[in-house]
């Protein structure tokens, strides 16, 4: 029998591990599992657990005011080194591209542990952007052992740096997402708890109205790129006072207090807290295009038909771009106005990017890993 040990930290991680955690679950006779959570992000990662119903058996709890690079990446480091000697795994699993993952990876290699890396080989080819993920993501490769690709694009970015243990599986979000979908679809109670919190934020959802739904927290956005993205949504509602734009607004003071400064007066735009996923899972399905900063919406938002705006100046999935159902806009105000614009006027752009395929995977990611494992297992005994 197998000791895995999956660590993650953020909401993000949390939303694309926790369908690997029930899947390795299913197979006690192969695995024995633990979790452990850094709490790099607390009350978002709780959120997360709650809805897929994980319990973490160690629980690191960082998070802590105003804390620096430095000072996560020493707590991961010395936090997951007590939980490995604590419970000895043969593997330890992250994920992507987070300060979580690479300084858990490390932990894992200075105590000779095997480490695989979920979502591995995205790349942008430069370390600045976006920052510090790149950079994350690929130490992450160095120090990973087995590294579970989403995409055939993500393989060839890890051949050419020479990694081996390669395996396309898939995106885990696209199980997650599937997952949500599936329960808001069946659920009637589920369904109208979320409508009835979207009516507590003073919003509600009208047929007639079309949503354009916003996210932006990026570390490398903060300042002038913050305020050029604002300066955008307020010359889009009033273009367009027929449309709600809904943004959700990240709790980082950096982010929110600009935010709320420059676009609390606009009577379109609605700012609204972070959402719970299933919330947000519902709020994008409702939307009639997404402008975001995000990497995982992404991967999302074209399994749901829904064409994205890219508010950066690279991106690590060029996948989605070369599918049609993502373009990438940067931070000029010009530029994202011009394009959401094109989106809301061109029926025929619109579904261009509206039927293009999702090329991140079927929803079964964490099958095709936890089986990887499996079959090693067997092959083992």
């Amino acid at each position: 029998m197998k000791k895995i040990l999956l660590v993650f930290g953020t909401r993000p991680e949390a939303i694309k591990m926790a369908p690997l955690v029930k899947e390795f679950k299913l197979h006690p006779e192969y695995f024995e599992v633990s979790v452990c959570v850094t709490a790099q992000h607390r009350e978002m990662l709780d959120q997360v657990l709650d809805l897929f119903e994980i319990y973490p058996d160690y629980d690191l709890n960082i998070m802590k005011p105003n804390q620096s690079l430095h000072d996560i990446s020493s707590n991961i480091l010395y936090g997951v080194k007590e939980v490995l000697d604590r419970f000895s795994p043969d593997l330890v699993l992250v994920h992507g591209d987070t300060t979580t993952s690479t300084f858990a990876a490390l932990a894992a290699f200075y105590n000779k542990i095997k480490v695989g890396h979920i979502e591995a080989g995205l790349r942008t080819k430069n370390i600045y952007s976006p920052f510090p993920e790149e950079v994350n993501r690929r130490i992450t490769g160095v120090l990973a052992h087995y590294h579970f690709a989403p995409t055939s694009l993500s393989k060839s970015n890890l051949e050419e740096e020479n990694h081996k243990n390669i395996l396309i599986s898939g995106n885990t979000v696209i199980d997650s997402l599937f997952f949500i979908l599936k329960k808001i679809k069946n659920n009637k109670i589920f369904r109208l708890k979320i409508i009835d919190y979207f009516l507590s934020e003073k919003f509600k959802f009208l047929d007639e109205r079309r949503i354009i739904l916003v996210t932006g927290h990026r570390r490398e956005n903060h300042g002038k790129g913050l305020i050029n993205i604002c300066n955008a949504l307020e010359e889009i509602a009033i273009l367009n006072p027929s449309i709600d734009i809904v943004y959700p607004v990240h709790m980082n003071p950096n982010v929110e207090s600009v935010v709320k400064r420059l676009l609390f007066k606009v009577p379109n735009i609605f700012l609204i807290k972070p959402l719970r996923y299933e919330q947000f899972v519902y709020l994008m399905h409702k939307s009639y295009f997404i402008i975001t900063d995000s990497g995982g919406i992404q991967e999302e938002a074209p399994s749901m038909g829904k064409p994205v705006l890219v508010m950066r100046d690279a991106t690590e999935r060029p996948e989605a771009l070369k599918a049609g159902t993502v373009k990438l806009v940067g931070t000029s105000t010009k530029k994202i106005v011009n394009e959401a614009n094109a989106l809301i006027n061109d029926v025929v752009l619109y579904k261009s990017m509206s039927s293009a395929y999702n090329p991140y995977g079927d929803g079964k990611a964490s099958e095709k890993i936890v089986d990887f494992f499996i079959k090693s297992e067997v092959k083992s005994k």
